[in-house]
């Protein structure tokens, strides 16, 4: 694998804390009827940052740009990189998710989208605070499975 799908396996996890802080918002903000639209939009933001994510990848994501401009000369060089490719599943994987809150918004009303961000959240504090990445996990188990290929 070339040094060019290596990552800084810091970057995803400070996306992840952004990420969290945000669904820990959305959540909160649908569970009260005058700041359901609110909600929706802060929803439709982390949309499109998954969507960034899963198409361009972690480096140039809005918070892997964000990362590497303002934080990461502040640290120590890791101490090793990570494939690119399972963070990048995990930005689909939370596209899907946040697409399912739209759907769960749109038939079932506000609290479709806090039953969204509670799973954003809840994959969002394993990867930001204790470096376990969902995404990345069922990644390696399709590609294990052989559904993903090398």
């Amino acid at each position: 694998m070339s040094q060019n799908n290596q990552i800084d396996p810091r970057g995803p996890r400070f996306g992840a804390a952004i990420t969290n802080l945000l669904s820990l918002i959305i959540f909160f903000l649908a569970l009260d009827s005058s700041t359901a639209t609110l909600a929706f939009v802060l929803l439709a933001y982390v949309w499109f940052t998954f969507l960034w994510g899963a198409n361009y990848g972690n480096q140039r994501h809005p918070y892997g740009v964000l990362f590497k401009k303002f934080v990461r000369p502040r640290l120590q060089a890791p101490r090793q990189l990570e494939d690119a490719r399972p963070p990048r599943f995990a930005q689909l994987v939370g596209l899907i998710v946040a697409s399912a809150g739209f759907i769960l918004g749109f038939t079932i009303g506000a609290l479709g989208v806090a039953i969204a961000a509670g799973a954003l959240f809840v994959a969002s504090v394993l990867q930001a605070y204790f470096g376990f990445c969902l995404g990345c996990q069922l990644y390696l188990g399709l590609r294990r499975i052989g559904v993903i290929r090398d």
